[in-house]
């Protein structure tokens, strides 16, 4: 099992910066994919970003080039820099593990972004 516990949202403007983490209970050299996900009100949820334990990342086209997801193997953490925020990325993102098999979620953290 892998508990994860996402941190960092909040309140900002149009064009700041946030950075969120994603602590993980194990070691994450251990988990094949990590990832962020978003949701926003109404709307399903979203993939946002991607990081592997080969360091392969991949996003989505809305936050491509605005948007770094890395990871800090020492302390099991996954980071997600989102840069030139916009009001259209409100919402609340989760953290998501795939290991051995299962698929593990985040509480969630609210990110809002204002005009």
């Amino acid at each position: 099992q892998v508990l994860l516990v996402e941190s960092g949202g909040g309140l900002v403007q149009a064009g700041g910066s946030l950075r969120l983490s994603c602590a993980a209970s194990k070691n994450i050299l251990s988990i094949s994919v990590m990832a962020w996900y978003r949701q926003a009100p109404g709307k399903q949820r979203e993939l946002v970003a991607t990081t592997t334990n080969t360091d392969s990342t991949d996003y989505a086209d809305s936050v491509k080039g605005r948007f770094t997801v890395s990871r800090d193997n020492a302390k099991n953490t996954v980071y997600l820099q989102m840069n030139s925020l916009k009001p259209e990325d409100t919402a609340v993102y989760y953290c998501n593990a795939i290991f051995a098999w299962s698929n593990y979620w985040g509480q969630g953290t609210q990110v809002t972004v204002s005009s």
